[in-house]
């Protein structure tokens, strides 16, 4: 329902641990992230917006603090109970060779078909309805590698939606994509968050286009706390480029 608290940060701190030292790479994030809400996280390279992604989605550990989903624990989830409930589109150019669309977004059902993978008649109406929503159902029969960068990162978009998870995380969505595919990509997501009442968290550089569809926005800075706020109490100095909140 949208509205409902999907993601509780409380005091947490993010970074590596050493044999010798522990390297904190922001620490002090608080902040509650509700259903059908796209948050963005902003934040020059080298701030830790992968890092910090990275830990949202249990892929490594917090420092300090706690992280809830759903209003559980992170730590109490499992890898396959995680895998219903977190979506994760990752920066990377898809390098699938020899996979048609369809097929590459039937993969989305994993958590749910068992260790064959094989599609049930509901597994592929789910396919067809994440088809139906990111708008790429005409390209169901091509072969992955034919396609854009912009129509790949909708095939992309789709298996995270055939996953059918009510929250995704997406790092860099936009990074390889031309100005109207970024246009595009970001306003699909915008939507998807109403109309799929999902909640979608997302780090980008596209600072510009993240102020006319964002929520929320999660600022990053080498060395400090992530500040946090709506995109009506974000500044942009044109002459210098910087950013920050009022």
């Amino acid at each position: 329902m949208r509205g409902e608290v999907s993601i509780k940060v409380e005091n947490l701190a993010i970074g590596y641990r050493g044999k010798h030292e522990v390297k904190r790479v922001a620490e002090g994030i608080s902040d509650t992230i509700h259903s059908g809400e796209l948050t963005c996280l902003l934040g020059e390279n080298g701030a830790g917006k992968s890092t910090l992604l990275r830990t949202l989605a249990a892929f490594q550990p917090a420092l300090e603090g706690n992280i809830s989903i759903l209003g559980r624990n992170l730590a109490d989830y499992g890898e396959k109970q995680l895998a219903t409930v977190i979506g994760v589109v990752l920066t990377e150019r898809s390098s699938v060779q020899n996979m048609t669309v369809e097929e590459l977004v039937g993969m989305g059902r994993s958590p749910y078909t068992g260790f064959w993978g094989r599609l049930r008649p509901e597994d592929r109406a789910v396919v067809d309805s994440s088809l139906e929503m990111v708008g790429i159902s005409q390209f169901r029969s091509r072969l992955v590698q034919t396609l854009s960068d912009g129509e790949r990162q909708k095939v992309m978009i789709a298996k995270a939606l055939a996953q059918e998870t009510p929250i995704i995380f997406l790092d860099e969505p936009t990074a390889f994509l031309d100005y109207p595919s970024k246009v595009e990509i970001l306003h699909l997501l915008h939507r998807l968050s109403r109309e799929a009442d999902k909640t979608i968290f997302l780090s980008t550089h596209d600072l510009e286009l993240v102020l006319r569809v964002t929520d929320r926005i999660w600022l990053m800075a080498k060395g400090k706390s992530v500040q946090i706020g709506r995109p009506e109490d974000f500044v942009i100095e044109t002459e210098t480029g910087r950013f920050y909140f009022k």
